[in-house]
């Protein structure tokens, strides 16, 4: 079973879309492996966001998603990873089209509603930076 991490930005929070965004996941066959609520210290996103942390736009989005509580979530699936991406829409929430979920919510290239990995890579790192084995129920 495939998985991936979500996690449900700042905006989605704020706005209340987390319902909606989640349905369309489960619409299409996923099922939540784990779930937590959480605060996004600096660390964690200076090391969820290393690629870019050396960037000067880089502390409006350390501002923007530290903003307000987030929600971290694994979903699993077959081709969960692709499949979440393309109900997504482009990151750039300005070029996603209606029907995708960042078309629908989002904004701008920050303001898009939901972070998803990209790679199976990537699922794995993340959901080890933001998950750990006593968050599961055994």
């Amino acid at each position: 079973m495939d998985k991936t991490l979500i996690i449900f930005k700042p905006d989605c929070m704020k706005k209340k879309l987390m319902g909606s965004v989640l349905s369309r996941f489960e619409a299409a066959g996923f099922s939540v492996a784990g779930c937590k609520m959480m605060e996004l210290d600096s660390a964690v996103l200076r090391e969820h966001y290393a690629h870019i942390a050396d960037k000067p736009f880089f502390p409006e989005i350390e501002s923007f998603m530290a903003s307000e509580p987030v929600v971290a979530m694994i979903l699993e699936g077959e081709n969960v990873i692709d499949t979440v991406r393309e109900l997504l829409g482009p990151t750039d929430s300005t070029k996603a089209p209606a029907g995708t979920i960042r078309g629908d919510y989002g904004e701008t290239v920050m303001i898009n509603v939901v972070h998803a990995s990209d790679s199976p890579e990537a699922a794995k790192a993340e959901i080890k930076r933001f998950f750990s084995e006593s968050d599961f129920i055994k």
